[in-house]
């Protein structure tokens, strides 16, 4: 079950340019994003209605009203960004009054860009209006990302997200010269409190074991975000200039996950570093976590029980009590209550 009235990351902005619709899927469900005439950001379920041909493979054009239209590539019907069918070519004059159109559709979803993300809202109640406006990230303003890297990783989401939030498989999986070595394990503390739907690692001065890190200069301050349905911040503060690393956790479907990381900056340094190192490294980090889940994946075909630990896998708890408390709210129509509390973790890493 994937959780419903929340913001989901959609796509990247630069992936979606105007007149040419892009087909992604997300929980399961399969997501026409695209933009209007204006430029505006709108999207649908990237089904038609009538013989269900995906309408992503068919073509934007402008109505005579000046309107954005996509028609379907089967049989030519026609839909507003509102989802609503505008034209059904096949009828004639007198079967065009004996039809309300008005009546047929496919699904809109709420879309919002900001930041060079898009983000569509995903409502129990396709009808609903959101109930909170988008997410945006802290420090970066108005900037885009610097980089971005997607990966798919062959696993259901809550192993792809608890895997990531993982703070003890860092000096075993993560071994690099420039990150971590097996030599380097030493004892970790770190507070932590809630935000609004999630928790926050509290800002911190990072562990001295990270060499990245020593490179951005003196007394970086570090604070690291998870908010549903799969979201994860890393905002690191150093001399009045910022690092923010944003993760997106995205259920395709019941057995994939895409990983979206997208990384701003206003400090020298990574003006410096050439994109491609930059994109090596997340790429090589992000491929050791999913060759990690997806090996996982052979012992789970048993179907063992599974154990959480103290402090390492508090973050895993906290992550499920809070898909269990945003789906109770949601179901009984009540206010989201956030079960984590303030808490100090340690652990070896």
């Amino acid at each position: 079950m994937f959780l419903t009235d929340l913001w989901y990351f959609g796509a990247l902005s630069t992936q979606v340019k105007t007149g040419a619709p892009i087909h992604v899927q997300i929980a399961g469900q399969p997501v026409l994003i695209g933009r209007d005439n204006t430029g505006k950001v709108f999207a649908l379920r990237d089904i038609c209605p009538h013989r269900a041909m995906p309408l992503s493979r068919g073509r934007q054009i402008e109505a005579e009203d000046g309107q954005t239209q996509i028609e379907c590539a089967y049989h030519g019907w026609r839909f507003g960004v509102d989802g609503v069918c505008t034209a059904i070519p096949s009828l004639n004059e007198d079967q065009k009054e004996a039809m309300t159109r008005g009546k047929i559709r496919t699904r809109r979803f709420a879309a919002d860009e900001a930041q060079g993300l898009i983000r569509i809202y995903f409502a129990q109640d396709e009808t609903a209006a959101p109930l909170m406006a988008a997410p945006r990230l802290d420090h970066v303003g108005d900037s885009t990302p610097g980089l971005s890297v997607s990966m798919m990783f062959d696993c259901p989401l809550d192993h792809a997200i608890i895997g990531l939030m993982d703070p003890a498989h860092i000096a075993y999986i993560h071994r690099q010269w420039w990150w971590r070595t097996a030599k380097s394990i030493h004892n970790k503390e770190k507070k932590f409190g809630p935000l609004e739907r999630g928790f926050s690692m509290l800002p911190h001065v990072p562990s001295s074991n990270s060499f990245l890190y020593k490179l951005l200069g003196s007394k970086p301050q570090t604070e690291i975000r998870f908010e549903l349905p799969g979201l994860r911040t890393e905002y690191v503060l150093v001399g009045g200039r910022q690092v923010t690393g944003f993760t997106a956790v995205t259920p395709v479907d019941d057995e994939h996950t895409k990983i979206t990381i997208a990384l701003y900056w206003d400090h020298p340094l990574l003006n410096v570093i050439p994109n491609f190192l930059l994109r090596n490294a997340i790429t090589t980090f992000a491929g050791q976590d999913r060759d990690a889940v997806e090996a996982q994946q052979e012992g789970l075909k048993y179907d063992p029980r599974l154990m959480l630990i103290h402090d390492a896998d508090v973050q895993a708890m906290w992550y499920f009590k809070l898909k269990k408390e945003w789906a109770e709210a949601r179901a009984k129509g009540r206010a989201f209550v956030n079960p984590v509390k303030p808490a100090t973790l340690r652990w070896r890493s």
